[in-house]
């Protein structure tokens, strides 16, 4: 029997694996996140692993466009021999790499590592920056750092409030809501959604309560917020005054938004506003007293727009005014999406970082990491460009011309896809490494077999910044092989400076290194440690007692409680300002996860028990809205704007707001809700508007 982790969220479950492939069984164990807790699809995920679409050898594209498997060598050779061919005839940057937050940390940072050394290329960005960027934008500027949550999860569970906002874990992660059970009793659980989610049908069960904004109006709320802890004088100004800097800008940038005018922008009536500042304020005086922590919490619902990062900074600075970061007495979080969301943000996968969270631009931290690397420094490139303007510069005059993927699916996930398809049309050379032929990789010149969870030896980190083993617990399929071994193999073939080695353990060895000294420092961590289950959260640097024994937590599990980590040791309150114009009245759409799928829905939709639950993207209307539009419950419903045409089922709800639909991401083709969204990005961060797009709706006769 093999104690792993699940393969799907950043809760990272526990679970145990026994038997082969093809008769592997699986079970939840009593690891924190979860209990033994585990949701359907974390139950069925060992039925990918003998799943007869697996990709079991390197497959070219032929002249007629089918597939053909050929040998690895040849693969490999065609590989390195295209990247050398395009990088002399229109220099590094004509090749391009695109990774994911699934990866463990050994091939999130080998990945970094072969993109600047065996490439040479500045052109290298993942799907977290569709995730996490904005959260990650908004903690760095106001704390100095990012880690999802800066307190294990397991605080949550002694909770006497929690805000939360734009997230709907009771589907996304049901494990999850076993950490909200006792604020739900105590009447404390608000949750901010322009649907009545799952989640926030907890609330009310639980005397909680939900607030309803129209879309893409969460910043004016937040503001709406702050304005009544200042006007009303329910800040703590004790903490403010010793451990904060910029009240003053942000008393300004809030005095216009009393609740009746933020109620006319954003739908959620005066008095619920002020009973929720009011609340609030009340519990976190409570909790510095000894009383029960408060929490406010984000996610994506908040997080995916164009102001993503203001929005966060607005949460951030709602939680200063009420003195809960950086305490015992609460704080604030956000809570991560992908597996390895936060790993794989911290070792060099974006355009614009290094192991350790070190900045690419900086001439020290370029040294450090070229030191563990063995190279010059001058070797490593400059920053590159973030994941939509990569997408979308693909083929371009002046583009990447090659592009390498691995493990994401951007076809399905990335914003307007139709651009993206047509992008990735026009590359020369496109790999795909994957383990099943997704959306992406059909598109392929050249597909790569790799490991499946199951498969691998690493490490990954959850979204409260704990470091776990991921353990191998069966036999690859075929030809499959990891990462690890085809940066390897190719980085000989480009003849790259530094060491590439296939070994997760030497991998990690040399990650440890890089992060030495840095923001997410790893040098203290045992690969011994972790395999033994010690409770190890970065920053951990070297020279740290570990223990293993029960309960004992290692490295920095709480994050902040003597310093931030600004130079002055205080956390930066940033002033942010919203449109006070009332939203037009259009439809809008919101997208978003569904409890049956995960992400872009390659692996989901390939298990029979969920594909039958949820076989087809359904739009959820408001009763009301679809008779408005002629619209009957069950129908097809063409939604479409000027980026394109997507067809669902309608499902009629009276969870939804009347200017509002709901529509899963997870669906290819015809039903992808990313034709639909637009390539705005944050400023900031350069998150796309996935969370709001002005859609028309038209029923199509005769379908239903």
């Amino acid at each position: 029997m093999t104690a792993t982790h699940c393969p799907y969220c950043a809760l990272q479950c526990g679970i145990t694996l026994q038997g082969p492939a093809g008769a592997t069984t699986l079970g939840g164990r009593d690891f924190e996140t979860n209990g033994g807790a585990l949701c359907r699809k974390g139950f069925s995920a060992a039925k990918l692993l003998a799943h007869p679409d697996r990709i079991t050898s390197p497959m070219l594209r032929q002249a007629d466009g089918s597939f053909a498997a050929i040998d690895w060598d040849t693969a490999l050779d065609l590989v390195a021999g295209k990247a050398r061919g395009i990088r002399e005839e229109s220099g590094a940057d004509a090749v391009a790499m695109f990774g994911s937050g699934s990866l463990t940390n050994e091939k999130a940072y080998q990945m970094g590592k072969f993109a600047r050394l065996a490439l040479g290329t500045s052109r290298i960005d993942y799907n977290g920056r569709f995730c996490m960027s904005s959260a990650a934008a908004g903690t760095n500027k106001a704390f100095g750092l990012d880690r999802g949550l800066p307190f294990p999860l397991a605080d949550l569970d002694k909770a006497g409030m929690i805000l939360m906002l734009g997230s709907n874990v009771a589907d996304t992660m049901p494990p999850f809501v076993r950490h909200l059970q006792t604020v739900r009793e105590r009447g404390g659980l608000v949750v901010v959604d322009p649907r009545r989610s799952a989640t926030a049908k907890l609330s009310a069960e639980g005397a909680g309560w939900h607030l309803q904004p129209t879309p893409a109006t969460d910043l004016q709320l937040l503001l709406g917020l702050a304005h009544v802890v200042i006007a009303e004088s329910l800040m703590d100004t004790e903490y403010l005054a010793e451990r904060t800097t910029g009240l003053a800008e942000l008393r300004s940038s809030v005095s216009a938004w009393w609740p009746e005018r933020t109620a006319k922008i954003t739908g959620v009536p005066a008095d619920q506003i002020r009973r929720t500042a009011r609340a609030l304020a009340a519990a976190a005086r409570e909790a510095k007293n000894g009383g029960h922590p408060v929490y406010i919490l984000t996610g994506r619902g908040i997080e995916q727009h164009s102001n993503g990062t203001d929005t966060v900074t607005a949460a951030i600075n709602l939680a200063l005014l009420l003195g809960l970061p950086g305490t015992l007495a609460g704080g604030y979080g956000t809570i991560t999406g992908q597996g390895n969301g936060q790993g794989g943000r911290e070792h060099g996968q974006k355009c614009d970082q290094l192991p350790g969270y070190r900045k690419i631009a900086d001439p020290e931290h370029r040294a450090h990491v070229a030191k563990a690397w063995g190279v010059d420094p001058e070797m490593i490139p400059g920053p590159g460009i973030p994941a939509v303007q990569l997408l979308n510069s693909l083929g371009a005059e002046g583009g990447p011309r090659m592009l390498m993927v691995h493990g994401a699916n951007p076809v399905v996930s990335a914003p307007d896809a139709n651009q993206i398809f047509a992008a990735l049309r026009r590359l020369d050379f496109l790999v795909v490494a994957d383990f099943f032929l997704s959306e992406t990789a059909a598109e392929a010149h050249l597909v790569l077999p790799v490991l499946q969870w199951a498969e691998e030896e690493g490490t990954m980190t959850n979204l409260e910044g704990r470091i776990l083993r991921r353990r191998a617990a069966i036999d690859a399929p075929g030809e499959a092989k990891s990462e690890l071994w085809i940066f390897s193999q190719l980085a000989q073939r480009l003849q790259a400076p530094g060491n590439f080695s296939p070994n997760a353990v030497e991998v990690f060895e040399e990650l440890k290194l890089a992060s030495a000294g840095g923001i997410a420092d790893y040098s203290g961590v045992s690969w011994q440690d972790v395999d033994q289950g010690a409770a190890i959260y970065w920053p951990c640097p070297e020279g740290n007692a570990i223990s293993t024994e029960p309960g004992a937590r290692n490295g920095t599990p709480r994050l902040f409680l003597d310093r931030f980590a600004h130079p002055d040791g205080k956390a930066k309150i940033i002033a942010v300002y919203a449109p006070n114009t009332v939203p037009a009245k259009q439809i809008s759409l919101v997208t978003g996860r569904l409890l049956e799928h995960y992400q872009s829905g390659a692996q989901t939709r390939r298990v029979d028990e969920l594909a039958a639950a949820a076989p087809e993207a359904a739009l959820e209307i408001h009763p009301s809205t679809a008779l408005a539009h002629g619209i009957s419950d069950g129908q097809m419903v063409q939604v479409s704007n000027q980026r394109g045409t997507t067809i669902a089922r309608a499902k009629l709800t009276a969870d939804m707001r009347l200017d509002t639909v709901f529509l899963p991401f997870h669906y290819p083709r015809d039903g992808t809700a990313n034709l639909l969204t637009s390539p705005s990005v944050d400023p900031f961060s350069s998150m796309p508007e996935f969370k709001h797009a002005h859609v028309s709706l038209n029923p199509i006769e005769g379908e239903s």
